[in-house]
């Protein structure tokens, strides 16, 4: 598989999508992803499919160092604290010490699995996410709720087992969604 072009990987349990300048129709949702430095640096597009919604998360070249980054779906959709990101709040259905993919107790809604970063390229990779959706009245847990959510991705990799998020260091990008 050639990494430089796309990820793709199939997720059960998780998504929340977020970021500024968001725009939706019917059942799509886009933002854009901001960096540290409140730079946009790429863009999260949300899909409501059969029973889950379906991710594409796209990252400029250089927007984020070369190799594996955590990500997830957290609770609030803000990004407002530029370069700290901790107002988006905790991952999206947070249960205590139930974080990771591969945890027995787990996972949480806001987990998903790590996405690459190669070294001089862009970056691509798709997501599926079951039990949830985009708007609220639907089957499944909504991700564009009253306060809206947010995508947000780590410095380090996700070992989908430590508490509470598996490892995956600061918060270096968000997105928002409303």
């Amino acid at each position: 598989m050639d990494w430089s072009k796309i990820v793709k990987t199939t997720v059960f349990g998780s998504l929340v999508l977020m970021g500024t300048a968001a725009t939706a129709q019917n059942d799509e949702v886009t933002s854009e992803i901001i960096g540290a430095e409140g730079k946009a640096i790429g863009s999260v597009t949300l899909q409501q499919g059969t029973g889950g919604v379906l991710m594409t998360v796209e990252l400029n070249d250089g927007a984020l160092t070369a190799g594996w980054h955590g990500i997830h779906f957290h609770a609030h959709g803000t990004c407002s604290d530029v370069g700290e990101f901790k107002l988006s709040g905790g991952h999206v259905g947070k249960k205590p010490g139930a974080h990771g993919l591969l945890n027995p107790e787990g996972p949480e809604f806001g987990d998903l699995p790590n996405i690459y970063i190669p070294e001089g390229s862009d970056a691509k990779a798709q997501f599926f996410s079951a039990g949830l959706t985009l708007a609220s009245g639907s089957d499944g847990e909504a991700l564009l709720d009253a306060d809206g959510s947010a995508l947000v991705i780590h410095a380090q990799l996700d070992d989908h087992i430590t508490q509470p998020i598996g490892g995956a260091g600061a918060r270096v990008a968000c997105a928002v969604l409303q």
